[in-house]
């Protein structure tokens, strides 16, 4: 018998463990990227590129996912126990049936995937042995993605942090022995980085369903993993699929500038995978804060406490900035160093850390994205972000990235120039729509039970 929340349920409780979480994420593909950069920087831009398609499968998962966490917050502010019981049912059933046939569509089609980004030819059979063994496993990742928001969202943060743990410190030990071949272990690269990927999140997946046993008040509903409530499904693909739509048009998007990106070479593809690699150590500040707050505000807009949830936003996206810019300007300030230690080619060192000059200016933006927009998803205020989102992504960053990195000659800088119009354009709005509280009216807290 577990218990339904933890009683400490302030943002640096939160938080922490969400931030330890999202940069062993983040440490396992930069595992795979400075591990593979060792065996190849060719086979560094194929997997970049592969992962730029799986990130928009995750996305997918993710508009369930995203779902599941706000009403269960939502719910469980309001004391409806049964009813966030079934919700974490009923959404695991839904994604993890989702993954299975996103899987099969990815194991089908994912050589026609890659030339639509027009991926050089030297590269296509790597990425395609990447795409097909960690997207034909990517239902294992819906489940764990479903799972640890029902977890989080009852407050047991730290649980998906050790989990996490486990699951990378077992893909670095698989990619040390089949991209170094120690004791004889045949050297597989890409596709050994692709078997340990998948092989960790196999034992990460069976860790979450130990605890999501463990961690879930009296009995889980597992009756209702093969149904599909209408009110619940309803709730659920009302906040995951506009949610979906915003995430879904970002990763469009950045398919797009990656295909831009292309048209620059090879090297120009092997820049922008390092240096967004170095990035996110600077982001995963605002992610951690803003899924601590997205808690914290589901939890208060169940019990009605409309002017808190107002002020903590506020107060988080301060500190969100804050950090941010502090990240940017030490990573700025290193850039060489760190750029180094993925490459030695002097001419990539030498934009990425271009790039990361830029970036002092481009995170902040983010941070405003970042927090306001999942205060806003916390409180059933989901439709907003997605028309301003895909206005901005495909009206400024990609047009921009075209104008400014291919037709006018600027790059990657150009391209990084659009990065920060799109983001401080969207940020600005959405703590607009914020501010004008608009949001009160919305919830999505049901009945104690369906």
């Amino acid at each position: 018998m577990g218990k339904t929340a933890k009683k400490n349920m302030t943002l640096f409780a939160l938080t922490w463990p969400i931030f330890i979480e999202i940069l062993l994420h983040m440490l396992m593909g930069n595992a795979d990227t400075l591990m593979l950069s060792q065996y190849s920087d060719d086979s560094v831009a194929a997997v970049g590129v592969s992962n730029q398609i799986l990130s928009l499968v995750i996305v997918m998962f993710g508009f369930i996912a995203t779902g599941t966490a706000i009403l269960i917050a939502q719910n469980l502010g309001a004391k409806q126990i049964q009813t966030a019981k079934e919700i974490a049912a009923v959404s695991l059933g839904a994604n993890l049936s989702f993954g299975l046939l996103l899987s099969i569509a990815v194991l089908i089609f994912s050589k026609p995937l890659l030339r639509i980004m027009d991926l050089p030819e030297e590269l296509l059979d790597e990425a395609n042995i990447y795409l097909v063994i960690v997207g034909g496993f990517s239902f294992v990742q819906a489940a764990i993605m479903t799972i640890g928001a029902i977890v989080r969202s009852y407050g047991f943060t730290k649980d998906v942090m050790y989990i996490t743990i486990g699951m990378n410190i077992l893909n670095v030990i698989g990619n040390y022995l089949f991209i170094f071949g120690p004791f004889g272990i045949p050297i597989l690269g890409v596709e050994g980085v692709a078997i340990s990927t998948v092989v960790s999140r196999i034992i990460g997946l069976i860790a979450a369903v130990i605890i999501l046993f463990k961690r879930i008040p009296d009995s889980f509903p597992i009756h209702l993993l093969l149904k599909f409530p209408k009110i619940h499904m309803k709730n659920l693909l009302g906040i995951g699929i506009p949610s979906a739509g915003e995430h879904l048009s970002y990763n469009g998007s950045q398919i797009v500038i990656t295909y831009f990106i292309a048209i620059l070479g090879t090297e120009a593809l092997t820049s922008k995978v390092y240096a967004q690699n170095i990035m996110m150590f600077i982001f995963l500040f605002s992610v951690a804060i803003s899924q601590g707050t997205q808690i914290l505000i589901g939890h208060m807009i169940g019990a009605k406490q409309y002017e808190e949830a107002y002020k903590r936003c506020l107060r988080s996206l301060k500190l969100a900035i804050l950090m941010s810019f502090s990240g940017a300007v030490a990573v700025s300030f290193f850039s060489d160093s760190l750029m180094g230690v993925f490459t030695a080619n002097s001419e990539i060192i030498k934009v990425g850390g271009s790039l990361l000059l830029l970036t002092i200016i481009l995170e902040p933006g983010r941070s405003f994205n970042l927090v306001v927009i999942n205060a806003l998803r916390a409180a059933g205020d989901v439709k907003f972000p997605v028309y301003m989102g895909i206005l901005s992504m495909w009206g400024v960053s990609v047009t921009l990235s075209y104008l400014l990195g291919i037709y006018f000659g600027l790059g990657l800088v150009g391209i990084w120039i659009a990065f920060i119009a799109d983001e401080w354009l969207r940020g600005l709005l959405m703590l607009w729509r914020w501010k004008s509280r608009v949001w009160v009216k919305n919830s999505f807290v049901t009945s104690e039970s369906a």
